[in-house]
């Protein structure tokens, strides 16, 4: 009898099985972060370098995770790794700022368009939190809408209508405030107009400007754009969470891509090359409400309060700067567009060919590929993130025998160094995926 996929996996990886007990003995569930629970066991990495990855069992992988969606210079690219070598030595944190700190917000400010000033963070999750808090105290009032499906961190604000049924919050233990200071809709313009007319009490309006999970659920042609209308005609906050699209989709961002400019932009990822941080980005007027005046009383009772041990600390600043001098040029977002496309095409065929009902999408530098419909037209978030888990989990590990990793779901992202050589040889690891999952009722012709 033919060798299962998860026979396979397990065949492939006795190491990565061998610690999986011993790391559940110290983490819940054996992980750091929920999107890595992997059955039977989830793969333990050792090291990366350009658009490939190893694990500890020695097996090789061309790599479409890229850290979360944050190498778009690859892994551990030359002038990054130069940069934190240089900065090691002189000290990780002195409570006070660094000339590199400077360097790297007039970057941000060179670069993203709305960036008239920015406040560092230390993850995508804090930049939204501070957003949101920065529009709540801008206006003075309390609501902040969301969409339903869109990803903004785990923090209590951002959990109300990330995972279906979209009225519960996405996790148990978020206050009941949390939850009422938050509206929900479904990514429709006329609704969000009704909403903003009726509704004295909104803030701001958050959008993943990709759609939901960096394009998973994509919006309507000219949503966006529709947002940031409305928002300035109601005069409320516009946020545009960019952590994903932020110097990925081009040099300034998806706002620039579109020609915007929100009221504030939310970043991380690639804007530290690929180590912990993040920003808020905005105009001047509304991001000066986190500035203090000497006023004992302005500065106690009428701005926004923020701080954070790690923001901007001199080994971040060091790798944002070496990262953000490459991204200028936009050649590595050019040619991740190039290959995304490659690899795209080459998936709709393997998929047309193989006559599943499946099919492929995506934007700038993303794929994602949906096994239950020939179109995702007319679909839903529900819908769109309804891939069973054995489906999900089949199609990664038959990737994963083959040399080949995604991000959890079904989807990737690529870099600036992937090359044509990757993708052919992606292609014909998918094409055997396909195949695989065929044979063991996974997915079936149709």
């Amino acid at each position: 009898m033919a060798e299962t996929i998860r026979e396979a996996y397990v065949r492939r990886n006795p190491k990565s099985a061998e610690l999986y007990p011993k790391f559940r003995e110290v983490f819940p569930t054996g992980v750091s972060h929920d999107m890595r629970v992997t059955d039977p066991f989830p793969l333990v990495l050792a090291h990366g370098q350009g658009a490939r990855k190893w694990d500890v069992d020695g097996n090789e992988y061309i790599d479409y995770g890229l850290g979360s969606a944050s190498l778009l210079l690859g892994h551990a690219h030359p002038a990054v790794v130069q940069a934190l070598i240089s900065a090691a030595p002189q000290g990780s944190h002195f409570g006070q700022p660094v000339a590199t700190e400077l360097e790297w917000g007039e970057r941000v400010c060179n670069l993203i368009p709305c960036a008239e000033k920015v406040r560092f963070v230390a993850s995508g999750a804090e930049a939204t939190m501070l957003a949101m808090r920065i529009a709540r105290g801008y206006t003075g009032k309390e609501k902040i809408v969301r969409w339903e499906s869109h990803y903004h961190g785990w923090h209590d604000y951002a959990m109300p209508g990330t995972l279906p049924p979209f009225g519960q919050p996405a996790s148990i233990g978020i206050p009941q405030g949390a939850v009422d200071s938050v509206i929900v809709l479904p990514p429709d313009l006329h609704q969000l107009e009704h909403v903003l007319a009726n509704d004295p009490t909104i803030a701001g309006v958050i959008t993943e400007g990709s759609g939901a999970s960096y394009g998973s659920v994509p919006l309507p042609p000219g949503f966006v754009t529709g947002v940031r209308e409305l928002t300035q005609r109601y005069g409320v906050v516009m946020i545009l969470d960019e952590v994903i699209t932020g110097f990925r989709w081009s040099p300034g961002g998806l706002q620039q891509t579109l020609g915007i400019v929100p009221d504030l932009c939310t970043l991380a990822k690639i804007l530290t090359g690929g180590l912990p941080g993040g920003a808020v980005a905005g105009r001047d007027e509304v991001m000066q409400v986190i500035a203090q005046t000497g006023d004992p009383e302005h500065d106690r009772f009428q701005r926004v309060s923020h701080g954070g041990t790690f923001n901007a600390n001199p080994y971040c600043a060091a790798t944002g700067n070496a990262a953000l001098s490459i991204v200028a040029t936009g050649e590595m977002q050019s040619q991740a567009d190039r290959m995304a496309e490659r690899l795209r095409q080459g998936l709709r065929e393997i998929i047309n060919r193989q006559e599943i009902p499946a099919c492929v999408y995506g934007e700038a530098s993303t794929f994602h590929v949906y096994f239950g419909a020939r179109s995702i037209a007319g679909l839903d978030a529900t819908t769109l993130k309804s891939i069973p888990g054995p489906v999900q989990n089949g199609f990664r590990q038959a990737l994963q025998v083959r040399g080949v990793d995604l991000m959890s779901r079904c989807s990737g992202v690529l870099s600036g160094v992937h090359t044509p050589a990757d993708i052919d040889q992606s292609l014909e690891a998918f094409d055997a995926a396909i195949q695989a999952m065929l044979a063991e009722g996974l997915v079936q012709h149709g």
